[in-house]
């Protein structure tokens, strides 16, 4: 690091001489009371190449910082109990639980199944129905968002009417050229609100609305929209399970993983007590 930067940078901070102090441990940056902060201290705060305006920034914010913090350290050994400033065992306890923390998500990297098979999924769903309770109302549907054009709106209301078997196909070609947007996954549950974010639909019951319509057809001042409802589910009915399916893979995840911690601590416990590698005194 260039030393003149240093030097600069030590001026403004401490409104000093024109040189930095010296010891045996090298060029002295600044001083609280009798703990000191040295110029190899800072080494690699500058990245290379960083202009110098830049470099006497970063020199002086860090030297301000270093300062202010042990301000506050003296004053906070000023003023807390001796209880407060044993911090011995709480750092020691941290550290323990970042190294067992290391391990035992080690432990699930190299040992955990992640594969969940539909089965377990399905009987996860039965056993525990009575904790999927829909908290939003959700539904099934295709809508297609086109120009003002009538030309446009006669097309998708064409192929609309045919079989239904043929209307995702002849949409997705039709859409690709000339729609704004379009989705057309009908296997999927989307919530109603994050359709309310897309579509400015207008309703004060949202359960009346999807009770009472399939097909909707709006426009505003640039686009029409033609939505289809296929399916819905209203708020506290129970949620399907392909609405779940995700959730439920994770709950069946983390549990496997709880359950292979549980027994490598078992197993360690185990095989230390026949080994006789801890004595547990009672009083």
């Amino acid at each position: 690091m260039n030393r003149i930067i240093i030097f600069l940078a030590l001026a403004v901070v401490l409104n000093s001489c024109d040189t930095a102090l010296s010891s045996s441990k090298g060029t002295v940056l600044a001083r609280v009371n009798n703990e000191y902060l040295y110029e190899e201290d800072i080494e690699g705060i500058v990245p290379d190449e960083t202009p110098p305006r830049d470099s006497l920034m970063l020199v002086r914010n860090y030297v301000n910082n270093w300062v202010n913090t042990e301000l506050m350290i003296r004053q906070a050994k000023k003023n807390l109990a001796v209880q407060q400033l044993d911090l011995e065992s709480q750092l020691e306890a941290y550290r323990n639980s970042l190294i067992i923390y290391h391990y035992e998500t080690e432990l699930i990297r190299q040992n955990l199944d992640t594969l969940v098979f539909e089965e377990e999924i399905e009987s996860y769903y039965r056993e525990h129905l009575g904790d999927f309770e829909l908290k939003e109302n959700i539904t099934k549907l295709y809508y297609v968002i086109i120009d003002r054009e009538p030309e446009l709106e006669e097309t998708v209301l064409s192929i609309n009417a045919l079989a239904d078997s043929l209307v995702l196909d002849s949409l997705e070609a039709f859409c690709k050229d000339y729609s704004r947007s379009y989705f057309l996954d009908t296997a999927t549950w989307v919530r109603f609100d994050d359709l309310l974010d897309l579509i400015p639909l207008e309703t004060y019951n949202q359960e009346l609305f999807l009770k009472g319509n399939r097909n909707i057809r709006l426009d505003d001042e640039d686009y029409i929209y033609l939505l289809t409802f296929v399916d819905f589910r209203i708020k506290e009915d129970t949620s399907p399970l392909d609405f779940e399916r995700d959730d439920i893979r994770t709950i069946i995840i983390n549990k496997r993983k709880m359950d292979l911690v549980k027994k490598v601590r078992h197993d360690l416990y185990e095989k230390a007590l026949q080994n006789g590698e801890f004595e547990i005194y009672h009083k």
